[in-house]
């Protein structure tokens, strides 16, 4: 993504109470000076912006050459949605999308997807929120791979952490390229955020905190 459309996304995420800065637990329990919440996204004119920044990225990596949009849920779900959406009205590529159940239900028709069936050699990519450990995505594969023999190949996110996985020495989105052959693909990292925290005055007092967390637990 071009550098004025990542300092949009910044001030785009910070405008809608998302990218917030203090001291935070992260769900891989450590204590993060940041925090995105795109639960906060909640008017229509935030979601209607958020899916032209992911479309743009789908567009500028794909093209049109994937078969569907799988969002998980929760988060992932409105994403997905208006992804879709605004490929379909800005770009011309009008792609189903699909999503998952967080349990599978048993009457009616029943299983753990809604929207779009993928069949064999579908090329799916999925939209997702963040990743910190890449616990979500390994729980995402089975139950993609449940459902179809299908490929997937890309992952777009809105911020790349780029913190440590399983191994000390990679990333979680370097450990999901090597298990799945996933390429996750993000709007900014927080080398971005990191930038642009120096550049606003008003933010001097998390620089210190930002240089410290990404110094123990990033990797570049």
């Amino acid at each position: 993504m071009p550098g004025d459309l990542k300092k949009q996304f910044i001030e785009f995420m910070l405008a809608a109470d998302v990218l917030k800065f203090g001291e935070f637990k992260t769900k891989s329990g450590r204590l993060s000076p940041y925090f995105i919440n795109t639960g906060n996204y909640k008017t229509g004119s935030q979601i209607a912006g958020l899916g032209k920044y992911y479309a743009a990225l789908i567009h500028e990596t794909c093209g049109g050459k994937f078969d569907a949009i799988f969002g998980p849920a929760y988060k992932g779900i409105p994403l997905a949605a208006a992804a879709a959406a605004t490929l379909a009205l800005d770009y011309d590529t009008d792609k189903p999308y699909f999503f998952n159940r967080k349990e599978a239900k048993d009457h009616g028709e029943g299983g753990s997807l809604i929207g779009y069936k993928p069949v064999d050699g579908d090329r799916i990519v999925i939209v997702e929120d963040v990743i910190t450990a890449g616990t979500a995505v390994r729980e995402i594969m089975p139950v993609l791979k449940a459902c179809a023999n299908v490929d997937v190949r890309h992952m777009f996110i809105s911020v790349n952490r780029c913190e440590i996985g399983q191994n000390s020495e990679k990333t979680a989105v370097m450990e999901i390229k090597d298990e799945f052959g996933i390429d996750v693909h993000s709007i900014v990292t927080v080398k971005d955020i990191y930038e642009y925290l120096k550049q606003d005055g008003k933010y001097s007092a998390f620089l210190h905190s930002m240089e410290k967390y990404m110094d123990e637990y990033c990797v570049f």
